[in-house]
């Protein structure tokens, strides 16, 4: 499978390669939910490292902007409900 097909962040803008939009997509979720599906609290402490890596890559794109939302759309989706 290609890269583009994995929908797989680009760094350091941290939109899907494969559809463009801002990444975790759906099919990324789709995919780590099935991955991680036995195990939430390691699919969490993923998700936040990657988190804690794009808040620091998207910063240093743009000093004057501030990431925000990037909880929401790193980790909120991915908490037990």
């Amino acid at each position: 499978m290609s890269r583009r097909a994995q929908h797989l962040p680009s760094r350091p803008t941290w939109r899907c390669a494969a559809c463009g939009i801002a990444w975790p997509c759906s099919p990324a979720k789709l995919r780590l939910l099935g991955e991680y599906r036995h195990d939430r609290a390691a699919l969490l402490v993923y998700l936040a490292t990657l988190q804690a890596e794009a808040a620091g890559q998207l910063a240093a794109l743009d000093r004057h902007a501030q990431p925000v939302g990037l909880s929401e759309r790193f980790t909120g989706w991915a908490r037990a409900r």
